[in-house]
Formats: structure tokens, sequence, C-alpha cells
């Protein structure tokens, strides 16, 4: 995929020169690469929000026209803002014919909808987004494709079984790495609420008895003092009437 850019060289140097730069809606960058030396450029920032929007903005071949000069590039790498995350200054380097570059490709995904694992629950496990591919100049992939038709739950898709660009080899060539997997459904099961322990009428009214039964207990030891107290005074009284007898013998 290839785009068109308008750039302009600039000598802004300093800080204050590249704030005053983008306050007015351009971007700096610098483009570097080539037999030719670096240069300094400017683009307008309504220009390049078309393409910067794309995941594939880092592997897209520009034709980039620099006042009047038209060179390919392709991004290499962008800065942003820490605080409003805006581009504030883009690396370019110009792309030779018959050179090989390294890029990030980005990885999509087709025919969801005819995939039988995701049909019957699965998930589709991302394990790579990106994969690093050696690829010539002339031939840049917009992205690397894989196709879900038929994969059941279990399935793990290799990069072996990716269909690559012509000229294109992963960076990787020490192992066949897995870039996704169809994996069975997680199901999270709630814990099971343990039941309230509601006590029984009966045991209710079992539990009133035996209070009853102690609230009524001290009354009970109460009438048995006033018994005691009583045959202890009567056992008194009868001692006089016995001693009254034996003075009468």
């Amino acid at each position: 995929m290839t785009n068109n850019l308008k750039a302009t060289k600039r000598e802004s140097k300093t800080s204050g020169d590249l704030n005053n730069l983008r306050s007015k809606g351009f971007i700096p960058a610098i483009l570097y690469g080539g037999n030719n030396p670096s240069l300094k450029i400017s683009i307008e920032e309504k220009l390049l929000s078309k393409v910067f929007s794309s995941d594939s903005f880092l592997s897209t071949v520009i034709d980039l026209n620099i006042d009047g000069q038209t060179e390919k590039v392709i991004p290499r790498d962008i800065s942003y803002h820490v605080i409003s995350d805006k581009p504030i200054h883009i690396d370019f380097m110009r792309v030779a014919k018959g050179s090989k570059i390294i890029l990030q490709i980005p990885v999509i995904f087709k025919n969801n909808k005819d995939c039988p694992g995701l049909k019957s629950g699965g998930v589709l496990n991302i394990v790579r987004r990106k994969v690093e591919l050696s690829c010539s100049a002339e031939n840049i992939p917009e992205n690397i494709t894989v196709d879900l038709a038929n994969l059941e739950i279990g399935a793990s898709i290799k990069i072996s079984s990716v269909k690559l660009p012509e000229n294109a080899q992963p960076t990787i060539t020490d192992r066949d790495f897995v870039v996704a997997t169809i994996a069975a459904p997680t199901i999270v099961k709630e814990p099971e609420k343990p039941a309230e322990e509601v006590p029984a009428e009966g045991a209710e009214g079992e539990a009133a008895t035996a209070e009853g039964s102690e609230a009524a207990a001290p009354g009970k030891e109460g009438d048995a003092a006033k018994k005691d107290d009583k045959g202890k005074e009567t056992a008194g009284e009868k001692k006089p009437s016995g001693e009254k007898k034996q003075e009468k013998k």
C-alpha cells in the first residue's frame, strides 16, 4: 500500500522553533537512509492524519513529495506528546529499490463466522498481533491474513500455516511459533451461598421453656429458704415448752 504526502524542508533547530512549528499545525520530521544525506522536513498534520490512523502506518510505503521531488519512504519511529498523545516527531527512512527491509506487519483474522470452534463457544486467543517480517522494499505487505474457516476448538495456528506474501519471511527462523489459538470457553461458576441456619419452631419453644425454668428457679430457692426459716423458728418454739415440763417433774 502506497500513500502520497507532501512535505517541506525546514530550518528549525531549537526547541522553540519546533514548538512554533507545531503550533502552526505542522509536525517536524527527519528523512534519512540511502546514499543521500539526512534531511529535516515538516508535514502538515491534517494531511498526515489521513494515513496515521491506520494500524499499518509503520509498514506503509509513502511517496513523499519534498518541494517537488518525490522519494519513496517508510515511517520508522514516531514520538508522542506525554499529555495530549499527539505525534510530535516522525522519522522516515528512504526505501531503496531492491533492498530488504524488516517491518512489524499487523495480523488480521477473517472468516470468524465460518469457524466451528468459535460457533461452539470457543475463544480466539491472539498470541501475536504483529509479526516481524523481512521483505523486499517493492513488496511490503499491508497485513498478514489468517483464515479461521473450519478450525475447531483446540486448533493452534502456527506461522507455517499462514500464507505470507512473496519474498517475505519471518525474522524468527529457529521455531514454528504460534500466532493464535482457538481456546475452549472458560466458565466461572459462582460459589454456592451457604444456607442460613433457621432454628425450628419446637426448638424455639424449648429454648423459651428453658429460659422460663431458669427464671423460675430463683423463686423456688427463695421458697425453700422460707420453709427452712419456718422450720427453724418452730423448732425454737418447742424447746422452751420442753424445759417447762422438766421443771414440773
